[in-house]
């Protein structure tokens, strides 16, 4: 780093500035004039930011959409959901564009109020994510990515080589990581089962989140892009030293996405072959991903069976022996380790939740670096989902996608001279 990009970051002690980019049910549970039909009604992103500034670890909150004409309804459902169920929650946020406008190049002129040292944390549709995040690091802002982070591995590539050059952090949001459930099933995977045999991983959602990504559902990205990312990430974050991915076969159905005139998949399967990097045999991965799910008793259904040469494991995501029945509301298998909402005698209470600890400790991570006590390049260790340590996901999904725009054709990845990253 030089001298100059030093002198910008701020002082040891400095509270983090945060720029959330996207406006929608992750970020503020807002969706088509409401609260969100789904577990997050009251957002994650942004009541994560506003307790974190409670907390005294986040100061100045921006917020960039696209159609400023959504940010009175967004300022009114916060205020419902955020700040009259919790005490001393300081909902104040500068918002990009303006009120009476939309602007698709919002987030120029809202990067352009940060400055090196910030983070910027976005949660827009996938392929947006390479150009907005590749002008958050030119800003030389610490960026968080949801999954998956790019589309493509060249794009992928690129943000590495970009973070680089702006000595950055980049990291992709992977709550699961911080399941304790997906966490101890990760490290008995790596310490006591053995070469990688098999794994079979699904996730759904109900059928009206086709209504919820109307605008990019089938346009701009999948439901493999969207959902697989996650057990796909799992898998790269497991196994990461000891399998590598080395093929890739798409498969589909169709009918539901089609009937609603939206020319999407309704689940995809990608079946991956897996190469155990110490004897080169190998192990088979299938992933399933699927947005037309009935609705039940959650939101998502998740879960995995992974099994390696001495043992197996199952982790059902979705159900944690914890069920509610309330008058005038549907029964419910609830999971407050991933969102605590119910606040204790009036505050939020759900910092011990892994929605929340991916975000916070990014912060920590950024706020770190931003005071010199910690590199880049340490958070490469596993510790976050950083672009330099999750490259082979990427491969995965883009040869995914390939493959089911060749009719299932196998797609091989192939990869450099340190036999780990795909080229």
């Amino acid at each position: 780093m030089s001298s100059t990009e030093s002198s910008k970051r701020p002082r040891i002690d400095a509270k983090a500035n945060v720029l959330m980019v996207g406006t929608g049910e992750y970020t503020t549970g807002y969706v088509g004039g409401t609260a969100a039909d789904s577990d997050k009604g009251a957002g994650v992103v942004a009541l994560t930011m506003f307790d974190l500034r409670r907390r005294g670890k986040v100061e100045r909150v921006g917020m960039c959409g696209v159609n400023g004409k959504k940010f009175p309804g967004i300022r009114k459902h916060m205020q419902k959901n955020i700040g009259d169920v919790y005490k001393d929650m300081d909902l104040g946020c500068d918002t990009y564009p303006s009120d009476q406008t939309a602007d698709p190049k919002a987030y120029i002129d809202a990067i352009a109020t940060f400055k090196a040292g910030d983070v910027a944390i976005i949660f827009t549709p996938d392929d947006t994510h390479y150009d907005i995040a590749l002008a958050c690091i030119n800003q030389g802002m610490h960026v968080m990515v949801t999954k998956p982070i790019v589309q493509t591995l060249e794009h992928h590539i690129n943000l590495i080589k970009a973070a680089k050059e702006k000595n950055v952090l980049v990291s992709m949001e992977v709550h699961k990581r911080w399941d304790p459930f997906y966490a101890d099933a990760r490290d008995r995977a790596r310490s006591q089962f053995g070469n990688f045999q098999y794994m079979y991983a699904y996730m759904s959602q109900p059928k009206h989140q086709l209504e919820t990504f109307k605008a990019w559902a089938g346009k701009s990205s999948d439901i493999s892009y969207y959902l697989n990312s996650h057990h796909i990430d799992f898998s790269e974050w497991t196994l990461e030293g000891i399998a590598r991915p080395v093929r890739v076969t798409g498969t589909s159905s169709t009918g539901v996405a089609h009937s609603k005139g939206m020319k999407t998949e309704d689940s995809i399967t990608l079946t991956v072959q897996w190469e155990n990097l110490n004897d080169k045999t190998l192990g088979c991965a299938v992933y399933t991903s699927s947005w037309v799910a009935p609705k039940g008793d959650v939101h998502s259904q998740q879960r995995f069976f992974y099994m390696g040469s001495n043992g197996e494991i199952n982790v059902d995501q979705a159900h944690r022996g914890m069920t509610v029945a309330q008058d005038g509301k549907p029964f419910a298998s609830v999971n407050p380790l991933f969102m605590k909402y119910t606040p204790t005698n009036g505050m939020f209470s759900g910092q011990a939740s892994y929605g929340v600890k991916s975000f916070e400790l990014f912060v920590d991570a950024c706020r770190d670096i931003n005071s010199g006590s910690r590199t880049v390049d340490s958070y490469d260790d596993g510790s976050l989902a950083t672009a330099c340590t999750t490259v082979q996901g990427t491969a995965i999904l883009e040869a995914g996608r390939r493959s089911l725009d060749s009719d299932g054709q196998p797609m091989d990845i192939l990869y450099g001279e340190d036999g780990h990253t795909p080229v």
